[in-house]
Parts: C-alpha cells; structure tokens; sequence
C-alpha cells in the first residue's frame, strides 16, 4: 500500500471510531462550533437609518459552506453562521451554497499538495452514503440533495434558484412575503468533476449555477492561488470553461492563481465572479486580489465578493470589511462589488448571517449612500446572475 493510502486508510478507521463514539450529530455539532465561531466584533448599536435602510434590502451572499455540515438548516441554530431562520433575520434573500468535496492536510494559504484529503474523515464521521466516500463528485451531489431535501420541508421558506425565470418569481414574491430566502449551488474546486467533462454536465443537472475553479490546491483545470504550481488554465480547463458559459455556469475565480485569473479572463465571455475574497490594497497576502485584477474582472460585467473572515480583510470588524468594499469600490466601480461572507467555511466570522445589518451600518459609516449601498449589499450579484443563469425552467 501506497503512504497515502495508508493516510486514507488511518482517517477512515479514525473517522469510523470517532462516529461510534459519539455519534454523527455530535460529530457535527463539535466540529461546526470549534471551527466556525463567530466573532461579534461590533463597534455600536446601529442607527435608527441603518435600521430603515437595512429593512427594506435584498442581501445577497455569494459564498457559504454550510452543507458541509450536516445540520438542518431549517431550524436556528446555535453554532456556525448560516441557516434559515437567521437568513431571514438578516434579511438574506439569495444565498450561495458552495460544496466542499476536498481539502489537503496542514491547509494554509501559501502552498499545498492535493496528495491528502481532511473531507474523507469528515464524510464518514458523519455517515454520510458510503458512496461520498471515495469520489468527489458524489459528494458535491450529495450536499446538493442535503439542500434538495431542506428546500422541500420548507413550506416555500427556501427556494432553490436554477434559473432567471425562478430568480424573478422569488424576488416578486419576496416583495409580498419578506420571510422566505433562496439559495443557489456552487462547487468549491473542479476537482470535483474528477477530470470528466461528464460529470459538469451532472452538476448542472443537479442545479448547480456556479463553480469555482480552484480551492486550496491545483487541480485538472488549472493553477490554485495556495497550490505548488500555480499555473493557468489547462487544455482542460479551457474546454470546462467553455462549457460552463454554454450551459449557464458561472465561473468563480475565488482560490484561483494569478495567472489562472488571466487565462480566464482571455477566454470568457461572460461575467466573472470571485465570491470570497480580499483586496491586496486593504490587506496584502496571497489570498487577495490585486487592483489590476480587480478592474479586469469588472470590465467583463462581474462581481467581487468581500469576505467576512479576519485574513480576508485584516480586521475583525464589519469597519475592516467595508474599509475592504470602499477600496474595491474606488477600484472597480460600484457596480462590481458586492457579499462572499464565505459562513461556515471554517472561519471565525465578523457577523453570522442574522448580523448583516451591522454590515449596511459599517457601509452607512464609511460614506455609502442608499443606492450604492443596495448594490454592494445585493444588487450587483443579482444582476450578474440575471446574465450568467440559463434564461429559464432548466428544471423540468
């Protein structure tokens, strides 16, 4: 037997004492409160105009993990960031639900192999389908069916939103019913398709409208901003860039290498999306983006998504976030900033997803009016998503 598959091996005999130990919700319960707390770094009670303002927005988030963990999303919970009732709270009304399928051992933002895999442990510490086990695109599927399910026992609570025609008819009913929200997938890495041009078109099937190209290491498509050779795009990759515009699958740029980025940008067609990031003019590490970028990605017509984690944003208030924005802002134009809180992502969070009013107050602080504040908030991703979506009923 090969060392990593021994590595396997040994994180499945330790996945598969810790569940009968335990149990898999216990599992879940311990694992999501040590690794996504949230940090309430609030700096005052928000004024009676954020109050007004925030009351009347359709917050849109690009980027949330909470499917990695099996909890029901239905009911509020008391760890992690993100589920229903707190969408509601904080005035949600579309949020983006990426999968995880993979992530290396000792994971840092510098450099990392793709030879170990923490999420096999996590699989089958929580029971998922023995099928999850070994195969990456089994998992994007079955956390797309987690939501599936959620949505169903929902009583028209949460929707999933696969298309523009169903984008429109949530945001009219929104209008009539502010308790509800929408999701819509994404996949966290192409490792996920396992090389295979297939299984894009399964995820699509599936609902799946955005996925990120890279995560913390390189993969079939191309270069990681924290891999080893960070390259561009492959052949490969080209081809499942391609697809992904045909068939209504927006590209997000999230994790990816520089140089990654500006093969992308040479090929697509449509508007980029970088759900999670930070700006190097605000907080300077590998994990962000430079100005240069910034502009590019905006000339096609897409969006940034600043995020809610401390290395995102050097800071561990929503004044460092929107410090962040106003810089993007400068940078790009106010139509191409805009929500990756990255919830549930194993990052201590600036606010959950029922604290966002505390975040239209930071932008209120920062000199913000109502207009740009309700693009930043949740304009401008709706809006690329009203270009990149499939036009309509991709679901019957």
């Amino acid at each position: 037997m090969t060392r990593t598959g021994r590595r396997i091996l040994w994180a499945l005999v330790g996945a598969l004492l810790l569940l009968m130990l335990l149990g898999p919700a216990a599992v879940t319960r311990v694992a999501v409160a040590r690794l996504n707390p949230t940090l309430e770094a609030v700096e005052a009670a928000p004024s009676a105009r954020a109050v007004r303002l925030h009351a009347t927005l359709a917050v849109a988030d690009l980027h949330a993990d909470a499917l990695l963990w099996d909890r029901n999303l239905l009911r509020r919970g008391s760890v992690g960031h993100v589920d229903v009732p707190r969408l509601i709270d904080g005035r949600v009304a579309l949020q983006a639900f990426t999968t995880v399928t993979k992530t290396p051992a000792g994971l840092n933002i510098e450099a990392n192999s793709g030879d170990s895999d923490r999420i096999t442990l996590l699989a089958v510490a929580q029971a998922w389908p023995p099928r999850t086990w070994g195969s990456l695109v089994e998992r994007a599927l079955h956390q797309a069916d987690k939501l599936g399910r959620m949505a169903a026992a929902s009583e028209g609570r949460l929707t999933i939103i696969r298309d523009r025609v169903e984008l429109l008819e949530h945001l009219r009913r929104l209008d009539l019913d502010p308790e509800r929200t929408a999701a819509f997938l994404g996949v966290e890495g192409a490792h996920a398709l396992e090389g295979e041009m297939a299984n894009l078109d399964r995820l699509f099937v599936a609902g799946f409208r955005m996925v990120g190209l890279t995560h913390f290491f390189d993969n079939e498509v191309g270069g990681s901003a924290h891999g080893v050779g960070r390259g561009g795009l492959t052949d490969f990759g080209r081809a499942v860039v391609t697809r992904m515009e045909l068939l209504g699958i927006a590209v997000d740029l999230a994790h990816a290498s520089p140089a990654l980025i500006d093969d992308v940008l040479t090929v697509s067609t449509r508007p980029i999306i970088v759900s999670h990031t930070g700006v190097k003019g605000t907080c300077d590490n590998r994990r962000n983006l430079d100005d240069g970028r910034i502009v590019r990605i905006a000339r096609t017509g897409g969006v940034v998504g600043i995020g809610l984690w401390p290395t995102a944003v050097c800071g561990q208030s929503p004044t460092a976030w929107a410090r962040a924005v106003r810089h993007a802002v400068d940078v790009a134009g106010i139509d191409h900033v805009g929500l990756g809180s990255d919830w549930d992502g194993a990052i201590p969070a600036i606010v959950d997803a029922a604290g966002t009013l505390h975040l239209t107050e930071a932008l209120l602080r920062m000199g913000f009016d109502d207009p740009e504040i309700r693009k930043i908030m949740g304009g401008n991703v709706i809006r690329v998503l009203g270009v990149t979506l499939p036009e309509g009923r991709t679901n019957e």
